[in-house]
């Protein structure tokens, strides 16, 4: 841990407590029903998982945003994209925030994050970037973040590759200009969030809200519950001379 610096947080299911399938199934509802009087909501959501699964194949450098437009605009044609786009960035504006009632709620994550900033490490979003940055901005605030609480916030309108490639991330390091040493990420989605792990990122795998697709043996450097990672967090020395605080159970708020 001599070298680590800095943390890299998954959002959805890690900072952000939530069943990822609830979320999914809602916010489906919720758009096919914000854009019905353009298009049936079943046809939709198909045209959004397919650009969604171009973005996830993609391995090219062209942003998230651009792979998904270009991707969707084979759909609905060229001449309709501009209504779509403003469409949907209305919704992430609106409908999009009543998927804000499957979020859960844990202090275990938020305390662990100021303990970190206090004792001088940095901290990163290094959330899927399948999202617009409004999307992701909303649920870091739905965690008890503000945007300004991290130095990067990965989103589709800036990155160019998603999880599980590790080319997301490279691009996340070069970004944030950190070598893979310095560096933890933490996940509760094995597929997604350790292939970190092969760039030489040390992995912490968060358990609740556990998501693995397979039978593969899970392969990371530390592993535990909201509570475990926050013992874990307040457990590290500090980074830099800080004024002398005690870090102890009784800095967790009573809930």
């Amino acid at each position: 841990m001599k070298n680590i610096d800095t943390f890299l947080f998954d959002l959805d299911g890690t900072l952000l407590p939530m069943d990822i399938d609830e979320f999914i199934g809602l916010y489906f509802n919720e758009i096919g029903r914000e854009l019905k009087d353009l298009m049936e909501p079943k046809t939709l959501v198909k045209y959004i998982w397919s650009a969604t699964e171009d973005m996830i194949r993609n391995t090219e450098q062209r942003t998230n945003e651009e792979v998904f437009m270009d991707s969707f605009a084979r759909f609905v044609g060229e001449n309709k994209l501009d209504l779509y786009r403003e469409r949907f960035d209305k919704f992430y504006d609106t409908a999009f925030l009543k998927t804000k009632k499957c979020i859960g709620s844990t202090p275990y994550m938020k305390e662990s994050v100021y303990i970190l900033k206090d004792k001088g490490y940095q901290v990163a979003v290094a959330t899927n970037p399948l999202f617009p940055r409004k999307a992701i901005l909303h649920r870091i605030r739905w965690a008890g973040f503000e945007p300004e609480d991290f130095i990067y916030i990965s989103c589709y309108e800036k990155n160019c590759y998603c999880k599980p490639h590790k080319k997301f991330y490279e691009e996340v390091l070069e970004d944030i200009g950190k070598k893979p040493e310095q560096c933890m990420m933490v996940g509760n989605d094995v597929q997604e969030d350790l292939v970190a792990g092969c760039l030489g990122i040390k992995t912490y795998l968060i358990t609740d809200y556990l998501i693995h697709r397979t039978d593969e043996p899970i392969k990371c450097t530390y592993k535990g519950s909201y509570e475990d990672f926050y013992n874990f967090v307040l457990d590290l020395p500090e980074v830099e001379a800080y004024e002398d605080v005690e870090y102890t159970k009784r800095s967790l708020p009573a809930w």
